[in-house]
């Protein structure tokens, strides 16, 4: 009903407009060109109806957002200017880009949604898909849900019983989020109470995200959304031919990761259109690293799926081959995950913000899920790349984990739950911060298909060197890019020459899925693996909880040692992946502290139960290499827990020579006043850093630390320079060139060259072997320094922490309820439960009064479970570092004792130390040398075959059509000739490129 007229000559309310002044040319203020007269009531006329909600003495009465009348059009003169709808009541004011009816000449307003042709505040909820999809088990027909967005948001619910499905094992709700106009949107509940202020201002350009409320039936419990995609990201999408590409399926697990699949759970791989065999299978763990680090391993990982898909003539791969290939994304805790992170994740489609639920079904969410298939990337500059670049779409499983419990239980998601449900051959795992090369996965992957008895691959970790190679001003970065390197040339070929790498890398390794199934009993190489996470308390010693700390060593002997089986384990160099290494003392050792620890333990481990490798189906051979490596570990395993006393030894024997007057070369017995100082300084660093170690962390002692790897720096350059100088010495004197009245001892002279040689030459000689020598001219020297530091330092303060084994989240995150609670009624009120009446007040009091009087026994409260297990592990952690410390002590005061400084040349110790690192060295270079033999003769055997092949297939094609030319038929044609010498011009190229210090 209109209102009636205020006067005899009322016109319509439509020829009434604004108009706004001149003198405010940037926000007009709305007037009224012509003032209305309004009469004064008369007794016959009506009151004016309006549809507005009723006031209250609470809230003063305003008009209504749908009112009888409309705001007429404005006139010419600022026609140009976009305002708001007419229908809207209140004063014109600019369009904005967050605002749904106008824009700006510099920011419009983005382009209407593709899939839905209304507006942005209605959203309605697709129960099924609507396709006639027999395979997919969310078909049929479904019913639409829409409700308003907006502080005026209505909750309405629904029962069909279309939306039942029958199907018990995939019993889960789907939800398909979509956008449709409503006609009864435009009804106002009088009910209704407009919300709060906003607590900050929108950014410029930017609208926030409207939430409603949907009741939504629940299949069997479970919960699955099906959401569509941005509208910017679906309109540069190359392919929307499948609901892959044009939805992001979100799925809240509320069960533990081993009951995965049992409790019905599914991936997109496993349903509909969709349903695809999994070859290879991407771990990809994260906890707090920003988006850099993130996009450098995505997008990594999106250039070695084009490579897998640029191989048109493998009969595994082609161009479809990114359909055998799904990346899992497991991030440890949905609180501590970067938020910047969750962004880039967005911008690639997989995940969308405020889509994930705490609880279904009264039952707390584990994990939340997200699958999507997604066509761009981005590159560790925020750059989005496409198909125009050869960017393959990636089926993407995003895992963001409720709870923080650790790296071993995000493994256990991708193994027991996901790996379970996909079904994969072969798994590779990959930290957040490491870049694999466009070639390194596809490289692992190769080397399961040519031998069926690998059961697990590590790649090449490269340590980043940081712009033009800058990082390499750091002496920590240069050192641990030289040790990477000589790992990766010495330790790493020489073990896969043996058959058992003793750790696969975290950062880049690869493991075949059937060799890591238990038994029917369910023992088994992943039983060890995640026994490390339910460890606590005394049940744990010390020795179980240190060797999980490097639960990946355990995981490698398991392999190797499980019975009746002969898996081996291969070093790959040709899979190359980079990532970042500390650059800061704390970090540095706060990281090495659970590498050595662990590495320590699992060694034990390995050696105690060395028998097993007898009960394998390994040949005869391989089990002699492997006892054979078993006693190359346990010496390595020696000179680790003695270092500390070899460390000194060596410096004070060597050191110790140059106090002769006769040999120093300095003059004035300097070289004996250096020599003290240095003595002392270097035991006092090392019980400073026993005390330190026992109560300091690195990050609350920076500067105590810095000066012991300073004062150790500096003890190593000395001594450097003592033995190189009794070497030249000795060397003039036997050339006949006049050096006075020096006499430096044959043996001593001969222990020193053989342990350089065996050192620094046979690094250098492996080094060009392998056409990689330039970290011996730019990280050589660092590391040397640094040497008493990865000796001393690092190992004392890893065994002196040896009792921190945390597993899980810290803190007490339990809330009490036994005070019970205030639930809100209404408003500010409260509902509490409190004594009411005297007597109950009474009773308490006279309760209190008579405890004091008979005084009763309090029990004392039990000491916690926690409390025990830190006092057990700090109990055995000081029985061991005494240990340790008084064996290393004793064996230096004991050969210091025995053999003074000036004895050389009779020092039979100091004779079995050099000669044992010299004698160590030469296994590790005769094994990187055989490493290097079979991989050659590999790389011709595959050259050969391939050629014969070619030749084999160019003449049954040249025979199908016969035309075939006899220089065809001899050289393979002209085209496989051409393959062929592109393919040798790669592979020079190559090598040419690693041999470029400048490109590196």
């Amino acid at each position: 009903m209109s209102p009636p007229p205020y006067r005899s000559d009322h016109r319509d309310l439509s020829d009434r407009f604004y108009q706004p002044p001149d003198e405010s040319p940037s926000r007009p203020v709305s007037r009224l060109q012509n003032i209305p007269s309004i009469p004064p009531p008369a007794a016959a006329t009506n009151a004016p109806a309006y549809s507005s909600r009723p006031s209250s003495p609470t809230r003063p009465w305003s008009p209504s957002r749908t009112a009888d009348w409309t705001r007429p059009p404005a006139p010419p003169s600022v026609v140009s200017s976009h305002y708001e709808r007419a229908d809207l009541n209140g004063s014109p004011r600019p369009g904005t880009p967050s605002s749904r009816y106008g824009g700006s000449p510099r920011r419009p307003l983005p382009p209407a949604p593709l899939f839905a042709g209304t507006t942005g505040q209605d959203t309605s909820i697709d129960i099924g898909d609507g396709n006639n999809d027999d395979d997919d088990v969310f078909g049929g027909g479904g019913r639409t849900i829409r409700s308003k967005h907006g502080p005026q948001a209505s909750v309405r619910s629904f029962m069909s019983d279309s939306t039942i499905i029958t199907d018990e094992k995939d019993a889960m709700a789907k939800i398909d989020l979509d956008e449709e106009e409503d006609e009864s949107s435009n009804m106002v509940d009088p009910n209704l109470h407009y919300g709060p202020a906003p607590e900050k201002q929108s950014r410029r350009g930017v609208r926030e995200a409207q939430m409603s409320k949907k009741e939504v039936q629940l299949i069997n419990g479970e919960l699955i959304l099906e959401c569509k995609i941005p509208t910017i990201l679906h309109s540069f999408l190359p392919r929307r031919d499948d609901r892959e590409f044009t939805h992001m399926r979100y799925t809240a697990v509320t069960c533990d990761p081993d009951d995965f699949t049992s409790r019905g759970y599914k991936l997109r791989q496993q349903i509909g259109s969709t349903m695809r065999e999994t070859e290879l299978f991407i771990c990809v763990t994260m906890y707090n690293e920003d988006e850099i680090g993130f996009t450098r391993t995505m997008h990594g990982i999106m250039r070695n799926i084009s490579h897998f898909c640029s191989r048109s003539k493998s009969r595994t791969w082609g161009k479809d081959g990114w359909k055998k290939i799904v990346v899992c994304i497991i991030a440890d805790g949905r609180k501590k995950v970067h938020p910047r992170t969750l962004n880039a994740l967005a911008a690639l489609g997989v995940y969308q913000e405020g889509i994930a639920k705490n609880i279904v079904n009264q039952k707390q969410v584990n994990a939340h899920v997200y699958e999507y298939t997604t066509q761009v990337s981005l590159d560790s500059d925020l750059k989005f790349k496409g198909a125009e670049k050869g960017i393959m779409p990636c089926q993407v499983i995003f895992c963001l984990k409720e709870h923080n419990q650790k790296k071993l239980n995000s493994h256990r998601w991708f193994f027991n739950a996901f790996g379970r449900a996909l079904q994969p051959n072969i798994c590779i795992l990959l930290d957040v911060g490491t870049k694999p090369e466009p070639t390194a996965l596809y490289h692992l992957w190769k080397a399961f298909d040519q031998d069926s008895n690998v059961a697990g691959a590590a790649g090449e970790i490269k340590a980043g060197k940081g712009k033009g190679m800058l990082g390499l001003l750091n002496p920590l970065v240069a050192s641990q890019n030289f040790e990477y390197k000589m790992s990766n040339i010495l330790d790493k070929p020489l073990e896969s020459v043996f058959g058992y790498i003793t750790v696969l890398p975290g950062a880049l390794s690869a493991y075949r899925f059937f060799a890591l199934q238990n038994d029917a009993d369910g023992n088994g190489p992943l039983n060890q693996y995640f026994k490390g996470e339910t460890l606590h308390g005394q049940d744990a010693d010390v020795f179980t909880a240190n060797m999980y700390l490097a639960e990946d060593r355990i995981l490698c002997w398991e392999l190797v040692a499980k019975r009746d089986e002969r898996w081996v384990l291969r070093f790959v160099k040709s899979a190359v992946g980079e990532t970042d290494v500390p650059d800061s003392v704390p970090e540095f050792i706060s990281q090495r502290r659970r590498w050595l620890n662990g590495a320590f333990f699992a060694a034990v481990y390995s050696l105690v139960n060395g028998k097993q490798l007898w009960k394998t189906d390994h040949s005869i051979a391989r089990k002699i290499l492997l006892q054979i490596e078993s006693v190359y570990q346990f010496m390595q395993l020696l000179f680790t827990y003695f270092g500390l006393a070899n460390f000194y030894l060596a410096f004070y024997f060597i050191a110790g020579s140059l106090t002769d007057p006769k040999i120093d070369p300095f003059g004035g017995n300097a070289g004996k006043y250096i020599f003290i100082i240095l003595r002392y300084s270097c035991i006092l660093v090392m019980c400073l850093q026993f005390i330190l170690s026992m109560g300091n962390r690195p990050q609350g002692a920076k500067k105590l630390y810095l000066s012991g790897i300073i004062v150790y720096s500096i003890i190593m350059t000395y001594t450097a320079f003592c033995a190189i100088y009794l070497v030249v010495l000795e060397l003039m004197s036997k050339a006949g060139m006049d050096v006075g009245d020096v006499a430096v001892s044959d043996g001593l002279f001969v222990n020193i060259v053989v342990s350089l040689l065996s050192t620094v030459g046979l690094y250098f000689f492996v080094s060009f072997l392998y056409l990689d020598p330039w970290h011996m001219f730019t990280s050589s020297a660092q590391y040397f320094a640094l040497m008493p530091s990865y000796i001393c330092t690092l190992q004392i303060y890893a065994f002196c922490n040896t009792h921190d084994v945390t597993w899980g989240t810290k803190g007490d995150n339990v809330i009490n309820t036994d005070l019970g609670a205030a639930r809100i009624i209404n408003g500010s009120i409260v509902e509490v439960e409190m004594p009411s009446e005297q007597l109950d007040i009474d009773s308490g009091y006279d309760a209190a009064l008579r405890n004091l009087r008979d005084r009763l026994e309090v029990p004392e409260p039990p000491v916690p479970e926690s409390q025990l297990q830190e006092d057990y592990y700090r109990a055995v952690r000081t029985y061991m570092v005494s240990i340790w410390m008084v064996a290393n002590v004793v064996l230096a005061m004991a050969v210091s004792e025995v053999y003074g400084v000036d004895s050389g040349g009779t020092n039979i110790y100091l004779a079995i130390i050099l000669w044992s690192v010299a004698v160590l060295a030469l296994v590790r270079v005769i094994g990187s040398t055989t490493y290097a033999v079979l991989l050659v003769v590999q790389k011709l055997v595959e050259g050969k075959t391939k050629f014969e092949a070619g030749n084999i297939a160019h003449a049954q094609a040249a025979s199908s059509v016969g035309s075939s030319s006899g220089y065809a038929s001899g050289f393979g044609g002209g085209g496989n000739m051409r393959d062929k010498f592109t393919e040798a011009k790669w592979a020079m190229q190559r090598q040419m490129g690693k041999a470029m210090f400048w490109r590196r």
